[in-house]
């Protein structure tokens, strides 16, 4: 905090003797605080998108980012960048093992009726799993869109390089007649 204090004194007193001096410090310093804003209005942007799965029958709350790469994986549920968002069949992947994180280790438990909630900044959803089936890794047909809201979870089958796990939900009817 004093290290904080002592760096903002510091910049205000810059900021000060700038304006004083020249029509160029003037210029500089506008365009700083043109810039900073710019950054502040990103950072909050950043902070205000949330993007998360949760499956409360297995304990699972997870962030997802985009792409099913290495490194994606390494830190989050990973979004197959092929499929859409937030309309139709939203496809992410995970670990189960061996790995940093493996959000998908309990995948395998996953039961017709369990819910899934996927969280899109607005976008919040229920779903309620249908299948949970091994497939060929070949078998991309669970990736393709659908007009009906899906979700479709994949993760590697153990000692099975040529399979994977693929857990399927259809978005939950949350009207209720009375």
């Amino acid at each position: 905090v004093l290290i904080f204090i002592i760096i903002q004194k510091n910049i205000y007193q810059f900021r000060i003797e700038l304006k004083s001096n020249t029509e160029i410090g003037k210029e500089i310093l506008n365009e700083k605080l043109m810039e900073n804003r710019d950054n502040i209005n990103e950072n909050q942007e950043v902070m205000n998108n949330v993007w998360k799965i949760q499956i409360p029958s297995i304990g699972l709350i997870a962030d997802i980012s985009n792409g099913t790469d290495k490194e994606t994986l390494n830190k989050y549920v990973g979004h197959f960048i092929e499929t859409p968002i937030e309309e139709g069949n939203i496809a992410l992947a995970g670990h189960n093992r061996g790995y940093d994180v493996n959000y998908f280790s309990r995948l395998k438990e996953l039961r017709e009726g369990d819910e899934i909630i996927y969280i899109h900044n607005e976008i919040n959803r229920i779903y309620e799993v249908t299948k949970n089936k091994i497939i060929k890794d070949t078998d991309i047909d669970v990736l393709e869109n659908t007009e009906e809201n899906i979700l479709t979870l994949i993760t590697c089958v153990e000692n099975e390089p040529n399979y994977r796990r693929c857990v399927q939900a259809e978005e939950k009817d949350l009207k209720y007649n009375y």
